[in-house]
C-alpha cells in the first residue's frame, strides 16, 4: 500500500514516521524551499540536504522515477513537487495532507481511494473521507470522519507554562540569518538571528528546538524560531507528542479506510 504525504515538516514527519514502522509504503512531497522550523526531526531537511535521519529513519530527495527503488531499500523518498503532479504518476492508494497550511491547498477526494487532512481547512465527505485533529488538548489526534477539525486560533499549544511566548518571529522582511543552532540553550533576550540589521529575540529562557535555515526569505511577524522551556536538549532529536499523537490518527484511518481494520 502506497501512501502519499503531501508536506515534510515535523507533523507531516511523526505521520511518515508512524506509517512507515506500520510497514506502509511512504512517499512526500514539499516544496524548493522548506519554511520548517523544527529542521532535526523533520524530513523537509532532505530537500535542503539531499539526505537526512530522523530517530533511524532515512528521507532522501528524489525523482519520481527513483521513488520504488529508494522504498524496495527502506528510505522514504522526497519529491518536490508543491502541486501534487506525482499524484497522477504514483497513483497512491492513500493521500494525506499535513501541509499545515490552516486551508486546503488542492486536495480533492476523488484523487485516492482514501485521503485524510491532517488539521483545520478540510472537511471529511467533503474534500477527504477524514480528518485528524491537530489541537493540544482533549480532542488531539482523533480522526473526524465528518465533519471538520478545529479552527486554528493562531495561538500555539501550552508547553512547560508558555504558550505564544514559544514562538520567535522575523523582526522584518528579507534573507534570514540564524546566529545559534537547533540544540543551543538560550536564555530571554538573547539574539538567536538577524534579517538585515534587525535582531530576533528569544522572549523565554529554554532550549532553542527550531530556527529556519541560512538564507530563507521571511516577512515580518513570520515564524522563524521556537524556545521549549523545558530545556531538554535530547528532545530536539525525536518527534515531538504532538507529531506522534497526529501520526498515530492517521495511522487510524489509514486502516480504517482501506478496510484493514474490518478484515480483523
Amino acid at each position: 500500500m502506497l501512501v502519499l504525504i503531501r508536506g515534510a515538516g515535523d507533523i507531516a514527519t511523526g505521520v511518515a514516521l508512524r506509517l512507515h514502522r506500520a510497514g506502509l509504503a511512504v512517499v512526500m512531497t514539499e516544496i524548493e524551499h522548506p519554511t520548517a522550523i523544527r529542521r532535526t526531526v523533520a524530513f523537509s531537511e532532505a530537500i535542503l540536504q539531499g539526505e537526512t535521519s530522523v530517530e533511524g529513519i532515512t528521507a532522501r530527495r528524489a525523482l519520481p522515477e527513483e521513488v520504488w527503488s529508494l522504498l524496495s531499500q527502506g528510505i522514504l523518498p522526497i519529491l518536490v513537487d508543491p502541486a501534487g503532479e506525482s499524484v497522477s504518476l504514483l497513483r497512491p492508494h492513500v493521500i494525506v495532507d499535513a501541509i499545515l497550511a490552516k486551508r486546503n491547498l488542492g486536495t480533492r477526494i476523488t484523487q485516492a481511494p482514501a485521503v485524510i487532512g491532517v488539521g483545520p481547512g478540510f472537511t471529511a465527505g467533503e474534500d477527504c473521507h477524514a480528518v485528524v485533529e491537530t489541537m493540544r488538548g482533549h480532542t488531539l489526534g482523533r480522526v473526524l470522519y465528518s465533519g471538520s477539525a478545529l479552527e486554528n486560533t493562531a495561538i500555539p499549544g501550552l508547553i512547560g507554562g508558555f504558550a505564544g511566548e514559544r514562538v520567535l518571529r522575523a523582526p522584518g522582511d528579507g534573507y534570514f540569518h540564524p546566529v545559534r543552532r537547533i540544540g543551543d540553550l538560550v536564555q530571554a533576550g538573547d539574539v538567536v538571528g538577524y534579517v538585515n540589521d534587525m535582531g530576533m529575540k528569544c522572549t523565554i529562557s529554554g532550549v532553542l528546538r527550531g530556527i529556519l535555515p541560512e538564507g530563507t526569505m521571511v516577512y515580518q511577524g513570520m515564524k522563524a524560531g521556537d524556545v521549549d522551556p523545558r530545556g531538554r536538549q535530547a528532545n530536539c532529536l525525536t518527534a515531538s507528542d504532538k507529531a506522534l499523537a497526529v501520526g498515530g490518527g492517521v495511522l487510524e484511518a489509514v486502516l480504517s479506510l482501506t478496510g484493514v481494520l474490518k478484515e480483523k
